[in-house]
């Protein structure tokens, strides 16, 4: 108060110029270059690794992602530096799954992967198998890694996948409530242990760390704690050495992070540092559990063999290369929805399609559906033929649906875009049936397999049919794939004549006689 009463009588004048100073001041010690003349020398800065903008839904660009005294930001920090001084930003694959980790490709500037609940271990083993030059991280919570996640990061671990994770361990469910976890301390409160843990009711705490440095192949397993700066600094070295192991090819990596989660524990950020450091660190010691170099035994490492030749795609000697013919794809992308009963090689055909639209240089997708039963049961697949990548595989509104039995073709011609086409196998269309803005194009295909000699091979004419069609495919392609594939001569045999059939039959009879829709449509 007697700084105020001290205030109040001074000048007009002068409190302009102490506002002038204070405001100068300021802008020096933000941005030093805004003053040539200032003291004040900017070392830490935000990471070049970390986005210019952190992007929220519009409903909650006001709300941050992690709570104030969150252990989460401090991590992501450490993982920034050590990437930014290491130089891998542009060769590294971020892999979060569900829980608070998952906002982690909010703020990262390198590849992000979203994983299932507990899944990021398996995927990041596919993502370093697929490529092996890049720095694959899976980044996760307890709640994901000790409890749903146990037998994928158990599994990653005892193969030495050479990946690195780091696990933020604050022994509780943070984004969900506060549940719970593998690693809630004996005794501690939570939504499902009201009356504390009991090690007789809901077992001891979990230790990770300890547990997976008991198998073989990790090259190194170390945990640390964000309970002080200093903890904190020996946490930012752990951080770098796990990711130098994986740039050097050492194995498996593994880095606990003992982290506070204010917020679900009911107390304040100094609090939580302190909690950490004198309820968890004593149940989770501090330590390095591995640090070498596994050894594994020579000679039995599996062959190495490209992405054409294990999809048996590679071209045969002698053998016209269809990966280099000359097909005009006069589209961007091509949405196909196929459609039928178990047994009908509705699968089967979508396989065809991709393998097809591999050999002609496009990015393919392809994604079954199908019930319980083997036979009989409703089945369909998703296809999707791209000039660019594919963003999901999911087929919501097909541009063609072969459909090749009645269910299927009520049930899937409502998402038909319009002006698609609807390939329906049978002699006629239903007469109560009418989809707007959309060509239905009946085909015999069974009666056409059957007399050819297999009604087997009704999903050949079907897609003879859609090559014609669309033309989104080259029909020499197809034959050439059909060769690779069918082993059985006579059945092969049957196969070239139905994949002539279906596109002959388009060319000389499909708009005969064909019955116009209110709509214009055929």
């Amino acid at each position: 108060m007697a700084n105020e009463s001290v205030i109040s009588v001074v000048d007009k004048e002068v409190k302009a110029e102490i506002k002038v100073e204070v405001k100068s001041e300021s802008i020096a010690k933000v941005d030093p270059k805004a003053n040539a003349d200032s003291e004040y020398e900017s070392i830490h800065s935000k990471s070049p690794l970390f986005y210019d903008l952190y992007e929220r839904k519009s409903e909650l660009k006001n709300q941050t992602h992690y709570c104030p005294g969150c252990g989460h930001g401090v991590v992501h920090k450490l993982i920034a530096e050590a990437l930014q001084e290491l130089g891998l930003q542009d060769k590294t694959i971020f892999v979060s799954p569900v829980g608070c980790s998952v906002f982690a490709y909010y703020y990262f500037d390198v590849g992000n992967v979203q994983a299932a609940h507990g899944r990021a271990p398996a995927c990041a083993t596919g993502a370093k198998r697929s490529c092996p030059d890049k720095i694959v991280i899976a980044y996760q919570g307890d709640g994901d890694l000790a409890a749903i996640g146990t037998a994928e990061i158990v599994h990653a671990a005892n193969r030495g996948e050479k990946i690195t994770v780091f696990f933020v361990n604050n022994g509780i469910y943070g984004m969900t409530g506060g549940q719970l976890a593998p690693t809630t301390l004996v005794g501690q409160k939570s939504t499902t242990s009201p009356w504390g843990r009991r090690p007789s009711n809901e077992g001891f705490p979990m230790h990770m760390a300890e547990l997976l440095a008991t198998l073989e192949a990790p090259a190194y397993i170390e945990r640390v704690a964000l309970s002080d700066n200093k903890n904190i600094m020996k946490a930012r070295r752990a951080i770098r050495k796990a990711l130098e192991i994986q740039r050097d090819g050492a194995g498996f990596s593994f880095v606990e992070i003992l982290s506070p989660c204010p917020t679900i524990w009911g107390k304040d950020p100094v609090e939580a540092r302190r909690w950490v450091l004198e309820k968890m660190m004593p149940v989770f010691p501090l330590n390095v559990f591995r640090d070498h170099r596994p050894e594994m035994p020579a000679g039995n490492q599996p062959p190495h063999r490209s992405v054409a030749d294990v999809l048996e795609i590679t071209p045969k000697a002698g053998k016209l290369d269809a990966s280099k013919t000359v097909h005009a794809h006069r589209f961007k992308d091509v949405k196909i929805k196929i459609a039928g009963l178990g047994g009908q090689g509705v699968l089967l055909l979508g396989q065809l399609l991709i393998e097809m639209g591999m050999r002609e240089g496009l990015e393919v997708s392809w994604l079954p559906s199908y019930g319980p039963e083997m036979r009989s049961g409703s089945a369909h697949c998703h296809v999707c033929l791209s000039k660019e990548r594919i963003g999901s595989p999911l087929v919501s509104h097909p541009d063609v649906l072969v459909a090749m039995n009645e269910f299927s073709l009520r049930k899937f011609a409502p998402e038909v875009v319009s002006g698609g086409v609807i390939l329906y196998n049978g002699a006629s269309v239903p007469a109560d049936f009418s989809v707007p803005e959309v060509q239905v194009v009946p085909i015999p295909a069974a009666e056409i397999a059957d007399k050819l000699g297999s009604t087997k091979a009704a999903n050949i004419v079907m897609m003879g049919a859609l090559l014609e069609e669309t033309e989104c495919l080259a029909p020499g392609t197809a034959l050439s794939v059909l060769e690779d594939k069918v082993k059985k001569v006579s059945l092969l045999e049957i196969d070239r004549k139905a994949l002539n059939a279906g596109r002959l039959f388009i060319d000389e009879q499909a708009h005969i006689g064909a019955v116009t829709q209110p709509d214009g449509f055929a």
